[in-house]
C-alpha cells in the first residue's frame, strides 16, 4: 500500500541542468535493464547487507525504481520513499505494491525534504547523491531531519583517486551527466559528507558490471 505526499516544487528547487523530459521517461524504462549486470555482480548483496541496519522511521532519497524495497527489514516504524521523477515514481509504486510493503512515496527532491527537524532515524542514499543538483544543501537537509543518534546509510559512486580514471571522469562528466539522468561521475561525495559535519565509516569497492566511469563505489554509514 502506498500513499503520495507532495514535496516543494518551487522554482529555486529545480535542477540547473535541464534534461529533456522525454529522455527522463526513457531512463525510467531502461534503468533496471541497464544496471542488471551490476545488481547480479554484487550490488544486490551490498543493498541487502547495508539495509539490514535500517531502523525506526526511514527516509530513502531518490528511490528510483525501488531496487532497495526487497531488502528493508519488515519491522520499520515507517518507510518514506522520495523520488522526484514521475516515470521512476510510477515504477516505484508498482514495486512497493508487488512486494506487499506499506510506504509513503513523495515527489520531494533531496534539497528540500518535507519532514520535520529531528524526526527520522535512518536516511538511505544509494546511487543518488551523484544526481542531486546541490549536494551540500541535500546533506544539510539530511542532517536536519535526522534525530540525535540517527544514521545515513549509503552506497555511492565517487571521484576516483587513480589519476588516469579521474582525468577520464573529468573529461566525460558533462556528456555522461546528460546521458545518465543528471549523474555526476566525478563528485567527491565522501569529502562533501565530511564537510557537512558527518562522521563517515566507509569502505571502497568496484561496481562490477557497470561502465568504468562510475568506479569506485563507497559503501558505509555516516552519523552526526
Amino acid at each position: 500500500m502506498t500513499q503520495l505526499i507532495k514535496g516543494d516544487s518551487s522554482p529555486d528547487s529545480s535542477p540547473s541542468l535541464r534534461l529533456p523530459r522525454a529522455w527522463l521517461r526513457v531512463m525510467a524504462l531502461l534503468y533496471d535493464p541497464f544496471v542488471w549486470a551490476g545488481e547480479i555482480a554484487g550490488m544486490r548483496r551490498r543493498r541487502r547487507t547495508l539495509l539490514a541496519q535500517a531502523h525506526g522511521r526511514v527516509v530513502e532519497l531518490g528511490a528510483g525504481t525501488g531496487l532497495n524495497i526487497a531488502h528493508y527489514p519488515a519491522d520499520l516504524d515507517q518507510l518514506v520513499l522520495t523520488e522526484p521523477e514521475a516515470g521512476m515514481r510510477r515504477k516505484l509504486a508498482r514495486r512497493v505494491n508487488r512486494h506487499g510493503r506499506t510506504a509513503v512515496i513523495s515527489d520531494a527532491r533531496a534539497e528540500c525534504l518535507p519532514m520535520d527537524t529531528a524526526s527520522v532515524d535512518t536516511v538511505v542514499a544509494t546511487l543518488v547523491l551523484c544526481t542531486v543538483d546541490d549536494p551540500a544543501r541535500a546533506l544539510h537537509e539530511i542532517a536536519r531531519i535526522l534525530r540525535p543518534g540517527g544514521q545515513l546509510l549509503f552506497i555511492e559512486h565517487t571521484r576516483s583517486s587513480w589519476l588516469p580514471l579521474m582525468v577520464c571522469q573529468n573529461i566525460f562528466e558533462r556528456p555522461w551527466r546528460a546521458f545518465a539522468g543528471g549523474c555526476v561521475c566525478n563528485r567527491p561525495t565522501l569529502d562533501l559528507m565530511r564537510a557537512a559535519g558527518f562522521d563517515v565509516d566507509a569502505t571502497e569497492a568496484v561496481w562490477s558490471g557497470m561502465p568504468v566511469i562510475v568506479h569506485p563505489l563507497v559503501v558505509g554509514r555516516a552519523t552526526r
